[in-house]
């Protein structure tokens, strides 16, 4: 990456308040590599423990770290589920939660890295309804239904629900991986993204074994 994306990528991140800036890999003290949640958090699908991945689609961070989640995912054996969580930490974020529960309940989270491409790699600042909803039409989707679902209750509550989620776990950046309602890690904390899912494995192995 040139010097100068480098910065363009900070300074986005910085202007709508998300990412965590890395630490050098190994350079997290072994106390410091995850946090504990206090009050523990039940799960929210029945019968599973949840890895919670706490983003946002303006973090480059986010882009970077989302396929690493999803092949770690791909490993975990099947009472363990992984459910991306996005993240608002000022009102001009919101619709972009927003655009992910739309895609999520029009089946059509094929689109999600897309939206990482759009923002980081073209530029594109589809951050509101309007850009965002010219958006998914270009992407093939039904303007009208795209419009009803993303203004409609089920999304709302979604995002209620998400801004819960992040409040109760006390997530100050992103990305951060929450693990059975226990524990939280993040590239800030582990020393990188690989780090971060290393230690993601061992707390889930905590979780497993009742602890």
């Amino acid at each position: 990456m040139s010097l100068n994306k480098l910065l363009k990528n900070v300074s986005l991140a910085l202007t709508l308040g998300v990412g965590t800036l890395l630490l050098p890999a190994g350079s997290a003290a072994a106390a410091d590599r995850y946090s504990v949640v206090d009050p523990a958090q039940p799960s929210d699908t029945s019968g599973k423990v949840e890895v919670l991945e706490f983003f946002a689609y303006t973090c480059p961070h986010c882009k970077v770290m989302e396929p690493m989640v999803a092949r770690w995912a791909k490993t975990l054996p099947d009472n363990v589920v992984v459910k991306p969580v996005p993240v608002a930490f000022n009102a001009g974020m919101a619709d972009l939660q927003k655009l992910f529960y739309t895609l999520e309940s029009m089946k059509r989270l094929d689109l999600h890295n897309k939206v990482f491409s759009t923002i980081h790699d073209e530029r594109k600042r589809i951050f509101d309804k309007a850009t965002i909803t010219d958006w998914a039409a270009g992407q093939g989707l039904d303007r009208q239904a795209f419009e009803n679902t993303f203004s409609s209750f089920g999304v709302d509550s979604k995002v209620r629900r998400a801004n819960e989620l992040t409040k109760a776990y006390n997530i100050n950046g992103t990305p951060s991986l929450a693990v059975g309602g226990k524990y939280v890690t993040s590239p800030s904390m582990a020393g990188g993204y690989e780090a971060t899912i290393t230690e993601a494995q061992r707390l889930l192995d905590k979780v497993l074994a009742g602890n």
